[in-house]
């Protein structure tokens, strides 16, 4: 797929300002939309969009395909007649800047609930319509999800592993007599499903108007406390019990001494490719009716994937193994057409996965945090970018670029100010320019950067399994000297062409 010279923001609706204790998918997204078409930009890089679990991470979901109910507006819910002012008037006094996951979700969850005896008993002949298309059109999906999450409720949120043994190996009679059971619960999990595609359709409409593309994320692997690895166990490495007996994480690198020790099941790919690959083209289609574009995550798995016996306490005792290679995007290609695949291809790269990344003529990555070492041929110093990249600062798994400028050596500090020909006291702004003055092809920044805020405002330490991911952007941090300056970038660098 081609793309033409653009630039985005990187950033997760979580972190999004409001009164509701967290970042949602309603009238500041849509205001979030407009700055960024104001300003030129032409991208939104999200984070994966699934209901969130261990650790509040979007990379471990209960489900590959659902949406993620705590990103639900409860404004949207008042217009949609679904709540009162007054409902969500009644709120915990939620902290401004960072996300109480404690405090938000059994308030949220209470209001959604809320938000269906009201839909039970007087929603509009609107809604009900929308809701009965939507459970139609999902059902390949929501049937197991709905009843995977009643089941979760009510064995207290336990592992599905944990559960009676007929309901963890699916036994069907069991299954039939659990569904009559938590009937209840299920209809509730289908209209939070509903109510979380309603919001971001129109939002991703909103974008479309303002000529916005949206870059979603999909994760190589998937929870094994998931409603797809407990609904297909066939496709993934477990045992008798529904354990995994294989797990994921990479090698030690420059995230981690001993490497990152991830816990998710492996993929049978043998099954897969058997199957002709139908489970990824269904999580690959539903993704797209999301988003526009797709960041592949670990890309280089496809290609080869770290594996890690189960039990251990790190990721050095594991070994390379063969992922599917060409062949898998060969299938899904011919599924979907055109690729809108960005390729993480960061870590452990081997000539295998260039040769794959560049065969279907997938932009790997670049972050410039990596770049300053010192060696002139680095690869992600500007210099030496190709076109068919995606340029950041940095991402969600690094520091914010001040942050990180605190904490590198003097000689890093030293090379990275005689090579940008800046003195580093507005190192954010210099690397962003540094970005957009690329030749790659997408530019892309957190927000946190263009703020130029420090460690404080990182997202996400990798291989610390808590304190991540509840940064938000403080109400007015975009002021008009933000405006004006992105304004200016896109314009200088030309990179608000569209794409």
């Amino acid at each position: 797929m081609k793309f033409s010279r653009s630039s985005g923001i990187l950033l997760h609706p979580t972190s999004l300002p409001g009164s509701y204790g967290i970042g949602d998918i309603g009238p500041q997204a849509h205001r979030w939309i407009d700055f960024l078409a104001d300003t030129g930009c032409r991208l939104w890089q999200v984070l994966p969009l699934g209901p969130t679990g261990f650790g509040d991470s979007p990379y471990q979901c209960f489900s590959a395909f659902a949406g993620n109910p705590y990103l639900v507006s409860p404004e949207g819910l008042v217009e949609d007649g679904l709540l009162s002012q007054a409902e969500i008037a009644d709120r915990p006094d939620f902290p401004a800047e960072d996300v109480d996951y404690g405090a938000v979700i059994p308030w949220k969850l209470e209001i959604l609930d809320k938000a269906y005896a009201h839909f039970s008993e007087n929603a509009s002949h609107e809604v009900r319509q929308a809701y009965r298309s939507f459970e139609e059109q999902q059902t390949h999906w929501l049937d197991d999800f709905s009843l995977f999450m009643a089941l979760k409720e009510a064995h207290g949120g336990g592992p599905w592993v944990d559960w009676p043994v007929a309901l963890r190996n699916r036994d069907a009679q069991a299954l039939e007599q659990a569904l009559k059971d938590h009937l209840g619960s299920v209809k509730r999990q289908i209209f939070r499903q509903f109510i979380f595609f309603r919001q971001w359709n129109a939002l991703r409409n909103h974008a479309h108007k303002r000529d916005i593309k949206i870059i979603g994320d999909i994760p190589i692997f998937v929870a094994h406390d998931s409603a797809e690895v407990w609904a297909r166990p066939e496709l993934f490495y477990l045992d008798g019990d529904g354990n995994p007996t294989v797990v994921a994480g990479v090698p030690p690198d420059y995230f981690s001494e001993t490497g990152q020790l991830w816990g998710n099941p492996l993929y049978r790919w043998e099954v897969h490719a058997a199957k002709n690959y139908a489970w990824w083209i269904d999580r690959f289609q539903a993704v797209l009716q999301l988003v526009d574009l797709v960041r592949l995550d670990h890309f280089r798995g496809f290609a080869g994937y770290w594996e890690v016996p189960a039990g251990e306490e790190t990721a050095v005792k594991g070994r390379w193994m063969p992922g599917p290679g060409k062949h898998f995007f060969r299938v899904l290609q011919e599924a979907i057409g055109e690729l809108p695949i960005l390729a993480e291809d960061l870590g452990v790269i081997t000539p295998d996965v260039v040769d794959m990344r560049d065969y279907f003529g997938l932009p790997g990555m670049i972050i410039l945090q990596f770049a300053f070492y010192g060696d002139p041929a680095e690869p992600f110093l500007p210099h030496n970018h190709l076109k068919n990249r995606v340029v950041y600062t940095g991402t969600h798994d690094n520091d914010t670029t001040a942050g990180w400028f605190d904490r590198v050596s003097e000689s890093e500090r030293d090379f990275c100010r005689r090579y940008l020909g800046r003195d580093g006291q507005g190192i954010a702004w210099d690397m962003i320019r540094a970005a957009w003055s690329s030749v790659a092809v997408f530019a892309i920044a957190p927000l946190q950067d263009f703020l130029g805020l420090g460690n404080e405002a990182r997202m996400n330490y990798p291989g610390n399994p808590r304190g991540n991911w509840s940064w938000r952007m403080s109400t007015g941090a975009i002021d008009q000297d933000l405006r004006e300056r992105l304004s200016e970038f896109n314009r200088l660098y030309q990179r608000n062409s569209g794409l």
